[in-house]
């Protein structure tokens, strides 16, 4: 059974008293989305001190909510004959550098043109792993986040790869352009990462509910207004360098969620016609996975690879490298 379809239980604090059943759950299930919940309460998914309850119930501090996900039919992923850029491959893994645009797997307003479904038509991994619209996927990559990831192609080295990203053996360097400047040239930014209270499309560093998250930040090359990070992913949060650079006022140049490029406007004169071609030419966030380190799950080879950032975001680093 899929994590996500397990059967959950709470207990309303007194702090939650008040709450509708729906928003009550969507706190508590910091996975799943509210339109999700609200679907399975329609359908008789929940009940309050064993008795079903509509989404607008209101819950009382001590009742006992009784919660079943449903699980819903996910249509499988199609073979589609989409341009790989293959940095590495052989019977048991590959290595993508994927570029800005391209979606990882099929999902909600993207069911085809992915990386899974090029994976599927160029080497047939229907039967890898148990999700059949991840199938062979280790970890992911935003869509408008370029660079290397690796894919299994067959259950042996999917399960080898998941272990080495669970243990954190699995090495990911980012290179990240963020607003401002950091307090220290080097750190490790720490916070619990889960869905944001209100926003629910969207991540935030949050209190209770969230996952560990750890991120480790080198200043590279500062520019003032802006700085070029290398950063270390401890942890494999969605939107996790993201989340945590924006949490701590730091936000990735070009971030259309989290970003805040209207900084823009508060840089020194000297700065400001760097500043303003930064801006213009960042249409998406400056964010690139640079380097990937991974131990071969059959032969145990330790293997490394490298990808220079793109067009997009070389332009935008030689623009702040030149001299006025």
């Amino acid at each position: 059974m899929p994590e996500d379809a397990k059967p959950r239980s709470f207990t309303v604090t007194d702090d939650e008293g008040g709450l509708r059943l729906d928003a009550f759950l969507t706190a508590r299930c910091s996975d799943l989305s509210r339109s999700r919940i609200q679907t399975d309460l329609a359908k008789g998914a929940a009940t309050v001190c064993g008795r079903g309850r509509p989404k607008n119930h209101r819950v009382r501090p001590g009742d006992e909510v009784a919660y079943l996900p449903r699980q819903n039919e996910s249509p499988r992923a199609v073979p589609q004959d989409i341009p790989l850029q293959v940095v590495y491959e052989d019977r048991d893994l590959v290595v993508i550098d994927k570029p800005v645009g391209l979606v990882v797997h099929p999902g909600p307003g993207h069911p085809d043109g992915t990386l899974v479904n090029g994976l599927l038509h160029r080497y047939g991994l229907a039967s890898v792993g148990e999700d059949p619209l991840r199938p062979g996927i280790v970890h992911r990559l935003d869509r408008d986040t370029s660079g290397l990831l690796v894919a299994a192609l067959n259950d042996q080295a999917l399960r080898s790869l998941q272990a080495q990203l669970q243990a954190r053996a699995m090495g990911r360097t980012y290179l990240a352009l963020s607003w401002g400047r950091w307090p220290e040239n080097a750190g490790e930014l720490c916070g619990d990462i889960g869905r944001h209270p209100k926003r629910r499309q969207r991540m935030a560093v949050v209190e209770r509910g969230g996952r560990e998250a750890v991120t480790r930040y080198q200043v590279e090359e500062d520019y003032n207004f802006v700085q070029l990070c290398r950063v270390e992913l401890q942890t494999g949060r969605t939107h996790q360098i993201r989340v945590h650079f924006a949490h701590r006022g730091r936000p990735v140049v070009g971030d259309p969620v989290y970003g805040d490029d209207k900084r823009v406007r508060g840089v020194h004169n000297l700065d400001r016609r760097r500043a303003d071609a930064m801006v213009k030419g960042a249409q998406r966030q400056m964010l690139h996975a640079a380097e990937l380190r991974l131990v071969h799950p059959v032969d145990g080879r330790a293997l490394a690879f490298t990808s220079e950032p793109p067009a997009d975001m070389a332009a935008v680093l030689a623009g702040l490298r030149s001299a006025d």
